[in-house]
């Protein structure tokens, strides 16, 4: 389940250590943006469905544990959206972010933006879920990118600067 303790470091892109905190606020920051949007999951129901808890199962799909919420018009729209609409690999992740640094000057849609912001959600729970500490390393490398991405189209700068 996707229930981090604050002071959890991931390990990220050239060695630099990024605190689960930090990197959670701008994922909140995103939802809020991205439930902004008419027809989007309301960011209440999101922070809910999070906070009661998610988790991997042996095929790697998201699902909700709570069975009500699960069963909800609501809950099934947002697993459908995050086991259906968004790469589920890292190297398909990493392509997605790759495609959106070629295009950065061009703002993201609305669909991006949320398969953005809930690749990210997808890569937190691979971070948790992973035994080996390589593989729970570079999933946390691709969760950071994500962050930063989104962090640029929110506010025109980066959250972490590898340069």
């Amino acid at each position: 389940m996707l229930k981090t303790n604050v002071n959890t470091r991931l390990l990220g892109k050239d060695k630099q250590w990024v605190r689960w905190k930090e990197v959670s606020y701008h994922l909140s920051v995103a939802l809020q943006q991205l439930c902004l949007s008419k027809n989007s999951l309301s960011i209440e129901l999101i922070h809910q469905l999070l906070h009661i808890g998610v988790e991997l199962n042996k095929d790697n799909n998201v699902f909700l544990l709570d069975e009500e919420l699960a069963s909800m018009r609501k809950g099934r729209e947002f697993l459908s959206q995050i086991n259906d609409g968004i790469p589920r690999t890292r190297t398909s992740t990493e392509l997605m972010m790759k495609t959106r640094e070629a295009h950065r000057k061009t703002p993201l849609t609305r669909d991006q933006f949320e398969n953005l912001v809930l690749s990210m959600v997808y890569s937190a729970l691979q971070v948790g879920a992973q035994r080996n500490k390589e593989e729970r390393e570079a999933w946390g490398g691709v969760l950071i990118q994500l962050a930063n991405i989104t962090t640029y189209d929110l506010r025109g700068g980066f959250l972490y600067n590898y340069a």
